[in-house]
């Protein structure tokens, strides 16, 4: 049997290493090495590399001191191997069960033979059914056309004898002049390739703590193509072939990022070099801007360029913007409404994504609105509110809603800001945020299970618009710096959110919302208010939510002296049914302001949603309804505190578990009563009700 040497340089990827080599060492065809060659990678990844060569004599452990780049390693494994057949696999990827086998019994006397690649976000579970081959054959530019190593089972004396090298001098496109050096000595007009032999090539969630190649910053990924294009272009002058095939990359590339070399006008010395020994007559065709860009070019004339660009650029927005209402009102935005004079004294409020007048922006507004009464207010809604004060309401995506987003000089609100609305300079954005976090959060998770593979690169480049981040307790202000990297002022006074619940005259209000809400003065309150899960999403931004508990039973066992309040997170988009249970449970998801629910609530029941720490503020009971405690915990997200430990009330399975601790609620409270008295200072030290005052003079400046 011929043997495969498989190469996977590793550089920090411990998150994703067990699964790859697990798929390596799990193939059908066994007669095959590792060479995990560690790229100075960290301790804590240096130490699982260890561990996993243990667990199987065919994993061979090669380490590297200091961190030489994918090329280095690569070649140092080439030179290392000694079997038949060489094949490239990328620490963070992973390969379906057949994928060896199949491209061993199909390479038969070629030098090479490929797979497919499949993208993907998550691990993808395998089928052990072996598929059956398709094999094609494909010209060598259709072949190499990814300019990617990957996937390729390939003679190792084929490579060594043609002395077949990746660039060790750039960090990105390290692949291409091994490609090109593999199109040169081939010399063949067609290589074989079977679709079902498959590579499953990871999109990391997290483009900024440790990004993959592909996600390193534009520029330097531009200056390492362009170098690497310049060098092969010098070593390959007689091949018309390999020009084509370079020439017709360089210009993929240029249509793909030609708005990089106008902005960092440091590269166009390059791109100008790269355009002098491009080819004159390029296989792809010219339109007109590109053209004229690309004479620029030739001729070093970067003023030009540079015109002819932005003449492009702006050309293409405008025929974006006149392609829809929102686009139009994006372009407006950024175009036209951003260069009008700021206005000092104009604030925008959001709460939730306009759903609702609720949680610390309403209690900024309503300190201002009584003692800064010269600003002023701009509200954002989904539809219009009876609000206190005269404040202007805008619906959320109107264009008004871009023009004072645009114009007003200080943005308060607990959620994000769209992606697409940049703050200009001068802008001061408040982020109130929305609870203390009990779930891990953006950069402390390491998988994302919701609708948006993108989350943590969108979530980085929102945060960076905040200036002023609030923080209910030392326990948030850690997690917040890390989990979100923010390095600016964090305000540490409480939320202004909880500010009433800590007020004097806190029970003439709960007297006053309770019959607001029709709710009978002899019975006493239970709250219900769960969280959202990642995974059960129908589209993105909707989530579904199931009703586990049995409110119909809890009805015959509580209904004399209890009511049930049903509060879903703003997420959960599902109506909540209650038919049968009217005078019993009332669904007030979609009331305004949760906190004056903890105002009239004797008993909250929640899971992992934050409420909890909010409402203990109160010193009220609180129950854990955690009847998916363990996928919550160990597959979703994963959280910060041990809740067997350290939560001030019971976690409870079951609507009958729910009843009898609610029927023997004085028992819990006094077995819970030390746990609740160490949580509360833990996480409640902070709120002495003034945060709402201190928040504002500290971000509101004349």
């Amino acid at each position: 049997m011929k043997k495969i040497t498989v190469i996977m340089p590793v550089y920090n990827t411990a998150e994703f290493l067990q699964e790859s080599v697990y798929s390596v060492m799990n193939q059908t065809y066994n007669h095959l090495e590792l060479m995990l060659i560690n790229d100075g990678s960290e301790e804590s990844c240096t130490e699982l590399i260890e561990q996993l060569s243990q667990e199987d004599a065919r994993i061979l452990p090669l380490h590297i001191n200091e961190n030489k780049g994918v090329g280095f390693a690569r070649n140092l494994g080439v030179e290392k191997a000694s079997h038949d057949y060489i094949y490239f696999l990328d620490s963070d990827d992973y390969l379906p069960p057949h994928t060896l086998e199949l491209l061993v019994n199909h390479i038969n006397d070629h030098d090479m033979i490929s797979g497919s690649t499949i993208l993907t976000t998550t691990k993808v579970e395998s089928t052990d059914i072996k598929p059956e081959a398709t094999r094609v054959n494909q010209t060598l530019e259709k072949s190499f056309d990814n300019i990617s190593a990957l996937n390729r089972l390939i003679k190792l004396d084929f490579i060594k004898s043609h002395q077949i090298k990746f660039s060790e001098e750039v960090t990105c496109y390290a692949d291409l002049p091994f490609i090109v050096d593999m199109m040169h000595h081939l010399n063949v007009t067609e290589t074989p390739m079977i679709k079902e032999a498959s590579y499953s090539k990871r999109v990391r969630n997290d483009p900024i703590s440790n990004p993959a190649l592909v996600q390193l910053d534009a520029n330097k990924k531009a200056v390492d193509f362009l170098t690497v294009y310049l060098f092969l272009k010098d070593n390959y002058k007689n091949s018309d072939q390999i020009n084509m095939f370079l020439d017709d990359h360089l210009l993929s590339y240029y249509k793909l990022k030609h708005h990089l070399f106008y902005q960092d006008q440091a590269t166009l010395p390059l791109i100008s070099a790269a355009v002098q020994k491009s080819s004159t007559q390029p296989k792809q065709k010219l339109n007109s801007f590109v053209k004229a860009q690309w004479k620029s070019l030739k001729n070093e004339n970067y003023k030009k360029f540079i015109q002819q660009t932005e003449t492009e650029i702006l050309l293409k927005d405008i025929k974006t913007a006149l392609s829809g209402r929102t686009k139009l009102k994006t372009f407006l935005y950024k175009k036209v409404f951003t260069r009008l004079p700021l206005k000092e004294k104009s604030i925008v409020f959001e709460s939730f994504l306009g759903k609702n007048y609720s949680d610390s922006p309403k209690n900024i507004y309503e300190y201002m609105l009584e003692n800064n009464p010269d600003y002023q207010f701009i509200w954002i809604f989904n539809k219009k509110r009876e609000i206190p004060g005269n404040a202007k309401q805008v619906k959320r995506f109107s264009l008004q809603y871009y023009y004072y987003l645009a114009t007003s000089k200080y943005w308060v609100s607990n959620s994000r800001i769209p992606l697409h609305l940049n703050k200009r300079e001068g802008n001061v954005y408040l982020q109130t945020w929305h609870g203390t976090p009990l779930k891990k959060l953006v950069f402390d998770m390491n998988e994302v299970y919701s609708a948006n593979p993108k989350y943590k690169g969108h979530f980085f480049e929102q945060s960076r618009r905040w200036d002023y981040l609030i923080s209910a307790n030392q326990y948030s202000s850690d997690i917040f710096k890390r989990a979100f990297k923010f390095d600016k002022q964090m305000l540490e006074f409480g939320y202004p959110r909880n500010d009433m619940l800590h007020s004097n005259i806190k029970e003439t209000n709960a007297k006053k919302v309770k019959e607001k809400l029709n709710i009978p003065a002899d019975k006493k309150v239970i709250l219900y208010a769960p969280t959202w899960r990642d995974d059960d999403f129908y589209a993105p931004g909707k989530y579904k939510f199931k009703l586990m508990l049995d409110l119909e039973k809890m009805k015959n066992e509580l209904g004399d002296e209890y009511v049930i309040l049903l509060r879903m997170h703003y997420f959960i988009a599902d109506h909540i049914e209650t038919t049968g249970v009217e005078d019993f449970a009332y669904n007030l998801s979609k009331y305004d302001d949760i906190a004056e629910l903890y105002l009239i609530s004797d008993i909250l029941i929640t899971d992992y949603s934050s409420v909890f720490f909010d409402y203990s503020n109160l010193k009220r009971p609180i129950l854990f309804y955690t009847y998916d405690l363990e996928k919550y915990r160990d597959t979703l997200r994963g959280f910060y505190i041990d809740m067997e430990e350290e939560v001030p009330g019971p976690l409870l399975k079951s609507t009958e578990e729910i009843i009898s601790a609610i029927s023997n609620i004085e028992e819990v409270e006094r077995q819970y009563e030390d746990k609740y008295a160490r949580f509360y200072n833990k996480f409640c030290g902070w709120e002495k009700g003034h945060a709402t005052e201190k928040a504002v003079q500290t971000v509101f400046k004349d």
